[in-house]
């Protein structure tokens, strides 16, 4: 028998960008934007009640399903979502997420905000932070591309 149990925990990452809240936000608003560093939604209503999934993984792997909830949107100044996330057909997380766009002097600081229960060992805190860090990466180069073809 398998053993069922819960993780709950929370991660923030902090991360400053070259570039203005404005712009951030639209890295997360538009379904063309969002798509050059996140994996492209195969359904993307970004509105208070709206959805966001997307299904995918490596050729021949496991699929990875991301669906999430739109709950909260302050343009150009705080989005909040709810998701889940499942491997294959196995559920792995229950996640709420607060991602904060702030004026700093070097363009926005971003606040990443992830409180989350890891189900039955199939995926951890720790694990979900260290993709989600990669993941804002991509936005921080995809945001510096679009500031340098925008010259």
């Amino acid at each position: 028998m398998n053993k069922c149990f819960a993780t709950h925990d929370t991660f923030v990452i902090e991360k400053t960008y070259n570039a203005p809240p404005e712009r951030a936000f639209t890295a997360w608003a538009d379904p063309a934007a969002k798509a050059k560093w996140f994996p492209k939604a195969d359904e993307f209503d970004f509105r208070v009640g709206g959805r966001e999934y997307n299904q995918g993984g490596p050729k021949g792997g496991p699929v990875f399903t991301f669906d999430a909830c739109y709950q909260e949107i302050v343009p150009d100044q705080r989005i909040v979502y709810s998701y889940t996330m499942d491997h294959d057909e196995t559920r792995i997380s229950v996640s709420v997420t607060t991602v904060e766009f702030k004026h700093a002097e070097a363009g926005t600081q971003l606040i990443y905000t992830e409180q989350g229960v890891f189900l039955d060992g199939h995926d951890t805190a720790a694990q979900r932070e260290h993709g989600t860090k990669i993941m804002l990466d991509k936005l921080g180069e995809y945001l510096q591309k679009e500031s340098t073809d925008n010259r």
